[in-house]
């Protein structure tokens, strides 16, 4: 059985440089201005989940999962249920069950849907005292501004990889499929894919130019 590679097999070692050139400015950046805006004394002013909100923003911008609703909103919304999962709740265990559970539910319904905010509802129950005596306000500060700041640092640096961002995906060419009929087959598969329907139009559409080419080429 061949395992399925996660890496993109057609990136260049060229914008995989780039690419975590700009996760590692972006951290930076983030780190830098949370750490002066909250103070060095400050007890926590950087989040773990940030770190793998970072994979998303830089490596797969395109992502629906990276866009910036979903790191701001996903991230803040976690932390949330999170921080009230183990108010209402004094055993960890459950507690962080309850958590990650409630913020998958919570982020479906406000469309913000982000893995790392899984990260950030858990870290609000077993983060330690610093968390627990920060209360809700830890949705905000630090949570909230550091997602906040990576979605900046994602909109200037991403420029430097040749991506959009917030992603916005190219008009297809003539040949995509009917949307209503891309609609229905998503439907069908009755899973979330990390894709947006537009994207799809744009690959269906070179998926067809390039099969059109390859008929037209001379038979040998």
């Amino acid at each position: 059985m061949v395992l399925p590679l996660s890496s993109p097999p057609h990136t260049p070692l060229r914008t995989q440089i780039l690419t975590a050139g700009a996760a590692l400015l972006g951290i930076l950046i983030t780190a830098a201005i949370s750490r002066a805006a909250l103070g060095a004394a400050a007890p926590l002013w950087l989040v773990a989940p940030i770190g793998a909100s970072a994979v998303l923003v830089f490596a797969v911008p395109a992502s629906p999962l990276a866009q910036p609703w979903p790191v701001i909103g996903g991230n803040m919304l976690s932390a949330l249920v999170g921080v009230a999962a183990a108010k209402a709740i004094a055993a960890p265990v459950p507690a962080a069950a309850v958590a990650v559970g409630g913020a998958i539910l919570a982020m479906s319904l406000a469309r913000c849907l982000h893995p790392p905010g899984g990260a950030a509802a858990l870290t609000a129950v077993i983060g330690g005292p610093a968390v627990h005596a920060a209360g809700f306000g830890f949705a905000l500060l630090p949570v909230g501004l550091n997602a906040a700041l990576l979605v900046l640092a994602g909109m200037l640096l991403n420029r430097a990889t040749g991506h959009s961002y917030p992603h916005r995906a190219p008009h297809p060419a003539a040949g995509a499929p009917h949307p209503e009929d891309l609609d229905r087959a998503l439907a069908d598969l009755g899973e979330t894919l990390d894709v947006q329907r537009d994207d799809l139009d744009l690959l269906f559409a070179r998926v067809a130019y390039h099969a059109a080419r390859r008929h037209r080429r001379p038979q040998r």
